[in-house]
């Protein structure tokens, strides 16, 4: 059993990401006619290959992809009067794809992991106080373009169905929520040390860090 066996129907609403019908690649969400509508939901990362060290026992699996990671937009909205955030499915999925480890947990922590694979390394950029893998992005997003594949669904309070899918799910990538998770410790030591280093580290002109990738 890949699920930890709810059947609430908040669960039963993010069924159709434990059995996509399909599973998009970079190449077929980068388009003119992107297939990612501009709605608030949930998504799911498959990957082709796991990085080194992610233990993947009793995640969901489709073909031969394994369930890693679920992200939501928007986030709940905030309750110190801020304005809610006007992002949807399309921004945040694009922008998984083609931008960098400070917008972008995912990628941050798929950079931690695979920085000595890759031979990419964590940076302050700009001012010093965001942190990106500089030029390694581009080899970053190659990676993800080889090994990521994603499906989503749509849901008008994501940030519910986000909560209960990473209750019942093996999730190993998602830290929020997640501590129960026996790899929860690792990955955030991971990325703490990663973090660190890269404050040791000379900041890197914003002009030297990598361009988006269309």
């Amino acid at each position: 059993m890949t699920a930890r066996g709810s059947s609430s129907a908040l669960f039963d609403a993010g069924a159709p990401l434990l059995a996509p019908t399909t599973l998009w690649s970079r190449n077929e969400i980068l388009v003119q006619h992107c297939p990612v509508p501009k709605l608030p939901g949930v998504y799911a990362w498959y990957f082709r290959e796991a990085p080194a060290g992610v233990p993947v026992d009793g995640c969901i699996r489709v073909r031969d992809l394994t369930l890693l990671y679920v992200g939501i937009s928007p986030k709940r909205a905030p309750t110190n009067g801020k304005p809610p955030s006007g992002q949807r499915l399309w921004h945040r999925i694009r922008y998984h794809l083609r931008g960098n480890a400070a917008g972008s947990t995912l990628r941050l922590t798929l950079g931690c992991l695979l920085a000595e694979e890759l031979r990419i390394e964590l940076r302050r950029v700009g001012s010093g106080s965001r942190y990106t893998f500089a030029e390694g992005e581009a080899t970053l997003t190659d990676w993800m373009a080889r090994n990521a594949r994603v499906t989503w669904v749509e849901h008008p309070e994501p940030w519910k169905l986000e909560s209960e899918l990473i209750e019942s799910l093996i999730l190993p990538l998602n830290l929020s929520e997640n501590k129960r998770h026996p790899f929860h410790a690792s990955l955030s030591a991971t990325r703490r040390l990663a973090r660190e280093k890269a404050d040791r580290l000379p900041i890197v002109s914003s002009r030297s860090s990598i361009r988006r990738r269309a």
